[in-house]
């Protein structure tokens, strides 16, 4: 263990970036009262904001090369300050970047810095131009403070943090409508899934008498060795694991990514590929030894995460709107990832994550150019041909739809190989998982490449009168070519041991795993024979190459295979662009009648009941002081009468007693 203060710039600097673009953000604004073209000051801000995450990406890199120095099982720490003092129970603040979490911020800072970048280019020009900046700057430090900290306190603050930045980013244009909604939709359902996080840290300080990663790590052993408190360890790993299906958008929590595609394509990018979405994946890797001495939990985490790709995976194959087909397609790719987390793969789960992040943000990129270039359009039906218009757009995107098909020797193809073969390889009820996992990799090659032919092949299918698709700017293309080349090379950083070379990913992150793979599997954990594994590999080869083929000979020539699904199979269609009625369900069943408790609340019992019976009561008061006002109306023949009436009236009282 080595001491790093360094390591509190890392987030600090996308934060001071985030301050400074804020600031500018409130001095455009005075400066456009005067000048109302100014847009020097959004400018700064932009190239500010990437200056900060450039800067955050070397010193990561710079933490990388310690780590190389340190030793197999060496950390670097930082100063920790005191948060919570209660006597009994203690919260510190420190971070920590050991060769888990160096993944982790190499990849936020690297891709996100080419995300900035590309940002330059596609937001310019826009009123928000600066406070966009700011808000990104802030979720990238947000996610670094996630993979840095040291306790979960510290890491539930990123985790609230990134949730707070994709409500503000996803509703960046919310004089819009639609991403006001979206952005709602977002912040509540993670708000479930968060309130389970709490419920799970809760529960573990219970356990433990402390919230450390470290000594919760440590402590499992000892915690199993008591068979009464096993049960509130599954407990707590089930509230943990809730929390992440909340962030990384699996069943029942997945509804709010798809509609996230409301905001700037950067942020759909940001939130995508390297940053939110991958903050559960992490969470459970981070917590291995946890969740390897639950494995009744790990299976319902596999197929929690095969069961989400299978809906995520068929509901992208009949989305017109390009961004909703990548959207559904991150949901699926995350439900990989918690395939291989329920096998207890935790480096073939990062393994995906880092490809994924790779080709998915080239996707997202590759999208945006393509919708800046189409003048807003998002429709793919009109589309087509636009390979001859935006040619470097085109030949990346492709690269990035061969490896998400996980076409042979991509990136995508080499991880999603690893964790079919993991879920092969346990056998047993894995065998199911397995087979889902298989059927969903044929339709991700299927709509890849469905995809990439209804947007760059066949006839125009747009108005050429009005619409004239261009290439896009360099700062806009730069970052997809460089994605490009990582989405083709990435596999490398994890090659099946048939190949005889070493994983380099794998290698680099045991040390971090050890004690979890030891108390999942002891001293014989699966394996799989070298026939069995190059069977594996040519299955997969061979199913990415047929539905890959047959997704783009069915759209190269148009949409009349959409059009023949949607009058022959009706139900279906509607069945799988509802996303298995999941969204509806919600809507029908949680959505409506808490709006109609809500009606009734604010409308029966408060307004006619609560407000009708002080506001009856004030109108009685009103009406009887009207009438005996009406009583002194200054007239002495009116008073005379009423004097007498009372006369006659005591009168014939004392009379009436007197005579009984």
């Amino acid at each position: 263990m080595q001491s790093a203060n360094f390591l509190w710039w890392i987030p600090g600097l996308p934060l001071l970036g985030s301050i400074v673009a804020g600031i500018l953000h409130f001095v455009e604004l005075r400066a456009r009262k005067r000048s109302p073209g100014d847009r020097t000051y959004g400018a700064t801000a932009a190239w500010c904001a990437v200056a900060a995450v450039g800067a955050a990406f070397v010193l990561g890199l710079i933490g990388f090369g310690a780590l190389l120095e340190v030793g197999e099982t060496g950390t670097l720490t930082s100063a920790s300050w005191r948060w919570i003092d209660t006597g009994g129970f203690d919260v510190n603040v420190g971070m920590v970047l050991d060769r888990l979490s160096s993944v982790m911020v190499l990849v936020v800072t690297g891709v996100g810095f080419l995300i900035h970048v590309y940002a330059v280019g596609y937001m310019k020009g826009d009123p928000g131009y600066a406070k966009f900046f700011a808000y990104l700057n802030l979720f990238v430090a947000m996610m670094l403070l996630l993979v840095l900290s040291d306790s979960l306190p510290g890491l539930f603050v990123g985790w609230e943090g990134v949730g707070l930045c994709s409500y503000l980013l996803i509703g960046f244009w919310y004089e819009k409508g639609f991403p006001a909604e979206a952005a709602q939709k977002a912040f509540v359902v993670n708000r479930i899934g968060d309130a389970c996080f709490l419920l799970g840290m809760f529960v573990l300080a219970g356990l433990f008498g402390s919230l450390d990663i470290a000594t919760i790590d440590a402590g499992v052993r000892g915690v199993l060795a008591d068979p009464e408190r096993q049960g509130q360890l599954a407990l707590a790993a089930l509230l943990l694991f809730g929390g992440a299906c909340g962030k990384s958008a699996q069943i029942p929590l997945f509804v709010w990514l798809p509609d996230a595609m409301a905001g700037p394509t950067p942020v759909s990018a940001l939130i995508h590929a390297a940053t939110m979405v991958t903050a559960g994946v992490y969470m459970v890797v981070r917590m291995n030894p946890l969740f390897a001495a639950c494995p009744n939990v790990l299976y319902f985490i596999g197929t929690i995460g095969a069961l989400t790709a299978l809906v995520a995976g068929s509901t992208a194959l009949v989305q017109r709107d390009l961004k909703k087909v990548l959207a559904y397609s991150t949901i699926s790719q995350l439900g990989f990832m918690f395939l291989a987390l329920g096998c207890g793969a935790w480096a073939t789960a990062i393994f995906h994550l880092v490809t994924h992040a790779f080709f998915k943000a080239l996707l997202f990129l590759g999208a945006g150019s393509v919708i800046h270039g189409m003048h807003e359009e998002q429709d793919m039906h009109r589309m087509g041909g636009l390979r001859k218009h935006m040619p470097r757009t085109f030949i990346t995107f492709v690269a990035g739809a061969a490896a998400l098909s996980g076409l042979p020797l991509l990136s995508g193809f080499f991880s999603k190989d690893e964790i079919l073969a993991h879920a092969f390889a346990d056998g047993g009820p894995y065998l199911l998982l397995w087979g889902v996992g298989i059927a969903t990799a044929a339709m991700t090659a299927y709509y890849s490449w469905r995809m990439v032919a209804l947007t760059f092949f066949g006839q125009e299918r747009f108005d050429v009168a009005t619409v004239e698709p261009h290439e896009s700017p360099a700062v806009m293309t730069v970052p997809l070519m460089v994605l490009a080349v990582l989405a083709v090379v990435g596999g490398a950083l994890g090659l099946p041991a048939v190949f005889h070379v070493q994983n380099l990913l794998g290698d680099w992150l045991a040390p971090v795993l050890a004690e979890g793979n030891e108390l999942l599997f002891g001293a014989a954990p699966p394996h799989m024979s070298p026939a069995t594994e190059w069977v594996l590999l040519g299955l997969g080869a061979a199913l990415a190459l047929a539905f890959a083929h047959k997704g783009f000979h069915d759209y190269r020539d148009g949409t009349a295979a959409d059009a023949r699904f949607a009058s022959e199979r009706p139900a279906a269609a509607r069945f799988l662009g509802g996303a298995w009625g999941v969204d509806k369900a919600y809507a029908t069943w949680i959505v409506q009648p808490v709006k109609l408790l809500a009606f009734l609340i604010a409308v029966v019992i408060d307004q006619f009941a609560i407000d009708g019976l002080v506001n009856g009561a004030g109108a009685g008061a009103r009406r009887l002081g009207m009438r005996v006002r009406r009583l002194a109306d200054g007239s002495i023949a009116t008073y005379g009468l009423w004097m007498g009436s009372v006369t006659a009236l005591l009168a014939f009282l004392w009379m009436w007693m007197g005579v009984r």
